[in-house]
C-alpha cells in the first residue's frame, strides 16, 4: 500500500514509518519504500523494519523499473509500504504525472492510504477527499487516517463528515508533542548520526499508529492490490564473474549516508567485493582497494573531523593519483576537494567548496561530456543535485556532465580514474555503470599497486 498526502508536513513519513515499525513487531516482513529520491527517509525506514530502505523514482529509473524495482526490495516480504512524496499528485516540474505519488500507486497497483492534516478543518475535510479520490479514476484511495486531531468531538464531525464521502477512515491520530527527529538544513537528520534516539522515535511512532489505526483493516486493504506478474529488477550485464574479485571501498558511516542500496548489490554482482570505509573513523582504506565509490551526505557537518584524519585523505589522494577508479558524488565531491569551508580535504581535485544559504535542487537531464569510469562521452542520463554548497570551479578541463536545465551547463570533474559530481544517479538509470567501474578495477594495472 501507498502512503501518500495532499501536500508536504501532513504526517506521511510519521505515518509510513509508524505503520512499517507496527507492523514489523507484529511479526510481519515488511519490505519499505520510499518514492523520489530521498536518502533520508529510508534511514527511518531500514530502523522501523529491519530491511533496506527502497527509493522508486520513475524519474532517475524510468516508469518500467518501478515494478521490478519493488519486487527485487519485496522478495520474500508479507507487505510492501510505500511512502510518498509531496502531495499525492505532485511529480517533476512540468513533467505530468511524472515521478509522482499517484504515478507510482498506478504502477503498482496499490491502494492509496491519505494521511490528512485534519487540524484546522471539520466538514471541509470530506470535499478535500472527494477531490483527490476523483481527480484520477485509476488512482484507489482506500482509505484515510486522520492526523493532528484535537479532541473526541473533532474526530466526531471529521467522521460524520467522512461519512458522506464513501472513504472510510483507517486511523485517527491525536495532536501530540514531536515524535520524529530533529532538522537541519537538508531536512530530517539522518538515523546513522543518532541510532539510539532514532531507535526510541521509530518506536514511539509504532506505539502512536498502533493506538490510532486500524492495522487489521490497513492490511486487508494492502492484500486488496492485484497481483502482479512482474520480474525483478537486477543489474544489468551482471554476469557471474571468475577469478579474484577486486576491492571496491564505500565510503559510509555518518558523514557518507546517502546511497542506494542497489549500488552495493550492483558492484557486488558485477563482481566486487564491496568493503565499507568510515572516512570519520578508519585512517587506512581496507587492503587491496583498488576502487573507491564515495556518495553523498553530509560533509559540511563533519568537516573539522575529515579533515583530521589525515592518513586516511594522504590515502585517498595516492588511490587517485595512481589512477585507480574513484567515483564521487555531492559529498564525495566535496571530500576530494582541496578544502570545505577552509578545512584541508583529500586535494585530488583543483577546486574549494564552501557552505551557502541557497539550496541546489531539482531533477537534472545530463550527458556525459567525457569518457570516465561510469560512462563514455555521449551518454545520457537523468540525475537529482540536493545540497547548500558551492564548489570553484564547479567544471574541471575536462567535465563530468553537461547538464540541460535548470540552465546549459557543464559540472564536474574527469580526470584519470576520477568521476566526480553534484550529480545524483540510481545504479537503474545508469545501467552498466556498476560493472564498467569493476571492469576498470580489474584493469588497474598491477604493477602500480592496490593501496
Amino acid at each position: 500500500m501507498v502512503v501518500a498526502a495532499p501536500s508536504s508536513g501532513s504526517g506521511k513519513t510519521t505515518v509510513a514509518t509508524g505503520l512499517m515499525a507496527a507492523f514489523a513487531a507484529a511479526g510481519l516482513s515488511v519490505s519499505p519504500h520510499k518514492v523520489g529520491p530521498d536518502y533520508i527517509d529510508p534511514g527511518y525506514h531500514a530502523l522501523a523494519t529491519g530491511r533496506p530502505g527502497r527509493n522508486l523514482d520513475a524519474y532517475l529509473c524510468g516508469t518500467e523499473a518501478l515494478a521490478p524495482l519493488c519486487a527485487h526490495a519485496a522478495a520474500g516480504a508479507d507487505l510492501a509500504v510505500v511512502e510518498g512524496v509531496m502531495g499525492l499528485y505532485d511529480g517533476a516540474a512540468g513533467q505530468g504525472e511524472l515521478a509522482s505519488t499517484a504515478q507510482a500507486a498506478k504502477v503498482l497497483g496499490a491502494p492509496v492510504v491519505l494521511v490528512v492534516d485534519a487540524s484546522a478543518q471539520s466538514r471541509s475535510v470530506a470535499a478535500l477527499v472527494h477531490g483527490f479520490a476523483s481527480f484520477d479514476p485509476e488512482v484507489r484511495i482506500g482509505g484515510v487516517i486522520l492526523n493532528k486531531v484535537g479532541s473526541d468531538r473533532h474526530e466526531e464531525l471529521l467522521r460524520a463528515a467522512l461519512d458522506e464521502s464513501g472513504v472510510p477512515v483507517l486511523g485517527v491520530l491525536r495532536r501530540t508533542a514531536e515524535l520524529f527527529t530533529p532538522s537541519r538544513h537538508l531536512g530530517l537528520v539522518p538515523a546513522a548520526e543518532r541510532r539510539a534516539e532514532a531507535l526510541e522515535a521509530v518506536a514511539a511512532l509504532a506505539g502512536h499508529v498502533r493506538a490510532g489505526c486500524d492495522l487489521d483493516a490497513l492490511l486487508r486493504l494492502a492484500r486488496s492490490a492485484p497481483r502482479q506478474s512482474v520480474a525483478p529488477w537486477r543489474p544489468e550485464g551482471a554476469q557471474p564473474v571468475a577469478g579474484p574479485r577486486p576491492v571496491v571501498a564505500v565510503a559510509g558511516g555518518p558523514a557518507f549516508t546517502f546511497s542506494y542500496a542497489e549500488q552495493a548489490e550492483a558492484l557486488t554482482a558485477a563482481g566486487a567485493e564491496v568493503v565499507t570505509v568510515d572516512p570519520l573513523r578508519d585512517e587506512a582504506l581496507p587492503e587491496g582497494t583498488r576502487a573507491l565509490v564515495i556518495g553523498g551526505g553530509f560533509p559540511e557537518v563533519y568537516a573539522p573531523e575529515l579533515s583530521a584524519n589525515a592518513p586516511l585523505r594522504a590515502s585517498v589522494a595516492r588511490l587517485a593519483r595512481a589512477g585507480a577508479p574513484v567515483a564521487a558524488e555531492c559529498a564525495g565531491l566535496l571530500y576530494l576537494a582541496r578544502s570545505l569551508d577552509g578545512a584541508p580535504m583529500c586535494g585530488v581535485l583543483e577546486a574549494q567548496a564552501r557552505m551557502t544559504e541557497r539550496l541546489t535542487l531539482g531533477y537534472r537531464e545530463a550527458v556525459a561530456v567525457s569518457d570516465s569510469v561510469l560512462a563514455v562521452a555521449g551518454t545520457r542520463v537523468r540525475g537529482h543535485e540536493f545540497h547548500r554548497t558551492v564548489l570553484d570551479p564547479g567544471a574541471g578541463e575536462s567535465p563530468a556532465w553537461g547538464l540541460r536545465q535548470p540552465s546549459a551547463r557543464v559540472e564536474g570533474f574527469v580526470r584519470d580514474g576520477v568521476h566526480a559530481s553534484y550529480v545524483h544517479t540510481h545504479p537503474a538509470g545508469l545501467p552498466g555503470s556498476a560493472r564498467r567501474l569493476v571492469e576498470s578495477a580489474r584493469r588497474w594495472p598491477a604493477e602500480r599497486g592496490a593501496v
